[in-house]
């Protein structure tokens, strides 16, 4: 189950809120927008069916079961984004196992930066012997993704290590220079299909590769992704979250509250916040042109954890300026259900907590949290889910990326493209040729 509780908008001022009335009036553009976003062939609704290479990834990680003790991701973006979120919210990282009675999986590690300081202590934490990495760049020359492969590359080398065995590639399928290494060099090597691109390849072998070596069921995460597809594709708003989603995104950034705080109430969430605000971000902030004039666009997507960050953001949030959307992400099921000791009942401050759950003051925390924010005339609504699971976990992204897709139509520009992003990497190539021709 994952529903949307819009209901908080419309308890505010009209200045600041939204009526059903509001969000209704848009579902004429519903037909036009699908039509439009399907003329751009993206394939992140499509790779949910291919069937061959979820069988070669359970393949894969079905042969390399015990063989490593740890396992190192280089990519960055959205390369590397979508493998911290699945681990951290269903599988183990860096050695935590959120499920201590089953079998250990292997230590995660995503190298996302080029950072030597992380590089180091990455290296000097791992048994190469006993280390597979995987290499993910959809163009197959990103400088920092190859720049960590050609130093672990360099120290398998060095122990006279077989590459074959320590390495797995994730790229295009014919071009680019990893590609061709991997053919050369019989390097195991998955592909992402061209028409997705890196913030939407969560459910393709980036995502789904790393997954399946910790032990997650990747078949129930598409299943939930399919189920949210089905909504995404839906003619009916009154059905399709997605664009429900958009809509309010889209309407209270025409309000003038272009910032949107991302805030789920559950701890292993969190890098699902952190894979929402690339996806956001890249999509949505554009420059496009409007009757002979320069326009710049998009939406500024904030992450916070609950309760965390009631206690370091939200005092600005019910008092500083009123220019964000809060959205917050509650699962009703979280767990063990953990008492709270019923020490010191004498004491009035702790009479809340008697014969409390943990569960029920973090529900407690949120709904307090909505409360003020509803009093303050701050925008707000919920995102619930049922448990944090593979499943639900699918429903989320194709959510978000549904959603996302939406808001490219609703702003009027290309949610699949990227062109800021280009003159930093060519600018980054000059540089560095420029100081290498001065060595």
């Amino acid at each position: 189950m994952l529903k949307l509780d819009l209901s908080p908008l419309h308890k505010i001022a009209q200045k600041h809120g939204l009526k059903p009335t509001d969000i209704r009036a848009q579902q004429k553009q519903l037909g036009g927008y699908l039509k439009e976003i399907q003329k751009k062939d993206q394939g992140f609704c499509e790779i949910l069916d291919d069937q061959k290479t979820l069988r070669d990834i359970e393949i894969y990680a079905k042969k390399a079961k015990g063989k490593y003790e740890f396992i190192v991701v280089l990519g960055i973006g959205g390369s590397a984004l979508g493998a911290s979120c699945l681990a951290e919210s269903l599988a183990s990282s860096e050695g935590a196992d959120p499920h201590p009675r089953t079998k250990k999986v292997p230590t995660l590690f995503v190298l996302d930066n080029i950072d030597p300081s992380q590089i180091s202590n990455i290296g000097s934490r791992i048994d190469l012997r006993r280390t597979l990495f995987i290499v993910i760049t959809k163009s197959g020359n990103t400088p920092e993704t190859m720049a960590t492969y050609l130093y672990f590359r360099a120290a398998i080398d060095r122990k006279k290590l077989s590459p074959r065995t320590h390495f797995v590639f994730i790229t295009d399928p014919k071009k680019g220079f990893l590609r061709f290494i991997g053919d050369r060099e019989g390097i195991p090597s998955f592909s992402i299909p061209p028409n997705v691109i890196g913030r939407f390849s969560v459910l393709t072998p980036v995502g789904l590769l790393p997954a399946a070596l910790l032990g997650i069921n990747i078949r129930a995460l598409i299943r939930g992704a399919q189920k949210m597809r089905a909504q995404f594709l839906s003619k009916n708003s009154d059905t399709n979250l997605p664009f429900q989603l958009a809509t309010v995104q889209y309407l209270m950034s025409e309000k003038e509250k272009s910032a949107h705080v991302l805030i789920p109430y559950s701890s292993r969430l969190i890098r699902f916040a952190d894979w929402v605000r690339q996806l956001v971000a890249e999509s949505t902030g554009k420059e496009k042109k409007w009757l002979h004039r320069t326009l710049n666009v998009g939406i500024t997507l904030i992450n916070a954890l609950g309760v965390t960050d009631q206690h370091s953001q939200f005092q600005l949030y019910n008092q500083g300026p009123n220019d964000k959307l809060i959205m917050f992400i509650k699962v009703a099921k979280m767990g063990p259900s953990i008492r709270i000791p019923p020490l010191y009942e004498e004491e009035e401050s702790l009479e809340c907590l008697h014969k409390k759950t943990f569960q029920q003051m973090m529900h407690a925390e949120m709904e307090a949290s909505q409360k003020a924010l509803i009093k303050n005339d701050r925008p707000s609504f919920t995102i619930e889910i049922d448990r944090v699971d593979e499943e639900h976990l699918g429903m989320l992204f194709m959510l978000f990326q549904g959603a996302t897709a939406f808001l490219g139509e609703f702003f009027d520009i290309n949610a699949f493209n990227q062109p800021g992003v280009a003159l930093g990497k060519e600018l980054t190539r000059a540089i560095l040729s420029v100081h290498s021709n001065h060595q």
